[in-house]
């Protein structure tokens, strides 16, 4: 009777050991299975190649890959190139203004020059006729940035 007892103990205990071995691997490959999210800093979508994670602090993306462990890339800031964008046409804006009125002050004759200079406090601006069409250009070019910028939105919104 030793004997069968002792084969099965031997039979349990090999049972044991391969129990214990398979959840530990599991462990190790549901570990493996995506990178940090860093306390819920990141949110991780799944695509084909990896993930694309977000930082939810500061927006940034990047794409995961696992290649002998993971490696998460940048994705390129179409954001940074659109506020670079919207900053060269303000100081385009400000100069075309700035010749605009430098032109009204240089078309008006010294009699005008000099009731605005005794007026003192109140300065009318006679604009020529141009400054509507230029106007007109303008919140056309801003309304297809705006477009643009929501086009960007809704593709980077469709990817995640």
């Amino acid at each position: 009777m030793a004997g069968p007892m002792r084969a099965a103990a031997l039979g349990s205990r090999r049972i044991l050991a391969l129990a214990s071995m398979l959840l530990f691997t599991s462990s190790l490959a549901s570990a493996q299975s995506a990178p940090d999210t860093d306390n819920g800093r990141y949110t991780l979508s799944q695509v084909a190649d990896g993930y694309l994670r977000l930082d939810t602090r500061t927006g940034a993306l990047s794409t995961c890959t696992n290649k002998g462990g993971w490696t998460c890339r940048i994705v390129p800031d179409e954001r940074a190139a659109l506020d670079t964008e919207i900053g060269r046409l303000q100081a385009e804006n400000r100069q075309l203004k700035e010749q605009l009125a430098q032109r009204a002050s240089a078309k008006a004759g010294p009699e005008k020059k000099a009731a605005q200079d005794n007026a003192g406090k109140s300065i009318e601006l006679q604009l020529p006729p141009e400054h509507a069409r230029v106007m007109a250009l303008f919140d056309r070019m801003w309304q297809r940035l705006v477009e643009l910028a929501g086009m960007v939105q809704k593709k980077l919104s469709e990817k995640i």
